[in-house]
């Protein structure tokens, strides 16, 4: 499904009604796709769109030197949460608030499909120093397993825009060369609590009125429901990774 540029920034803005949801449900990331994306070596690495810190918190971890750039208050709250001391900036990817050739790696996680990419690239490619690389990373549903396609079916939307759209803005830009894709598994263990706010904390649920969600999370419980063992449902994923380095 293809948004239009009014209804892409309603969805992006909506995060910051559910942040708290955000937080407790969304997976991170594998360590080995982190290393993918920005190496093992320590380096200056923007993380646009940085939300709740998901992916800010493996940055960190591995030794980065990070700059979280975020738009929302609210997400901000769990940023700083997430990484004491961590430097973040209030700001967009179309107008980013960071100095020329500043970053050795921008890379985006959940985040890329929400941004002007015409603007949004040639910014990127400002603030990367000459051999530094954009990187783009989602975690996408394996839908392999039959209780996840379930899920998707009456519970949450399809997440077709990486294969469509991920790479080829890239490469359609000039600014950088040609794109490298890998993925990586990924399984999350979710409890009921979690499984729902999984479901809230997607855009096409968030801006949904209390009435219009009611049924949404009812069929998240009934699928929990038949599927759990223990009071937990593992949910498996494909974590993809885009890299490219900078013209």
């Amino acid at each position: 499904m293809s948004l239009g540029r009014e209804e892409r920034r309603s969805r992006a803005t909506s995060f910051g009604d559910v942040a708290d949801a955000y937080e407790r449900s969304r997976p991170g990331y594998p360590d080995d796709a982190v290393r993918w994306l920005v190496g093992a070596e320590p380096l200056d690495v923007v993380d646009l769109g940085a939300g709740t810190g998901k992916l800010t918190r493996s940055l960190v971890a591995l030794g980065h030197r990070v700059t979280a750039v975020e738009p929302l208050p609210e997400m901000i709250a769990h940023l700083r949460d997430a990484a004491p001391g961590l430097l973040v900036v209030q700001g967009g990817a179309e107008a980013i608030p960071l100095a020329d050739e500043s970053a050795d790696v921008v890379v985006a996680a959940q985040a890329f499909h929400w941004f002007d990419h015409g603007p949004a690239l040639s910014e990127i490619a400002r603030v990367l120093r000459p051999g530094g690389r954009i990187a783009l990373v989602w975690n996408i549903r394996d839908e392999r397993e039959p209780w996840v396609a379930q899920l998707r079916k009456e519970a949450l939307a399809s997440e077709g825009f990486v294969k469509r759209d991920a790479a080829t803005p890239v490469n359609q830009s000039g600014l950088f060369q040609e794109v490298e894709r890998t993925e990586f598994p990924h399984t999350q263990r979710l409890d009921r609590e979690e499984l729902v706010d999984l479901v809230l904390s997607r855009s096409y649920c968030a801006v949904l009125s209390p009435e219009e969600r009611a049924p949404v999370l009812d069929h998240v419980q009934r699928i929990f429901e038949e599927h759990e063992i223990a009071g937990i449902v593992e949910l498996p994923y494909v974590t993809k990774c885009f890299r490219a380095p900078r013209r």
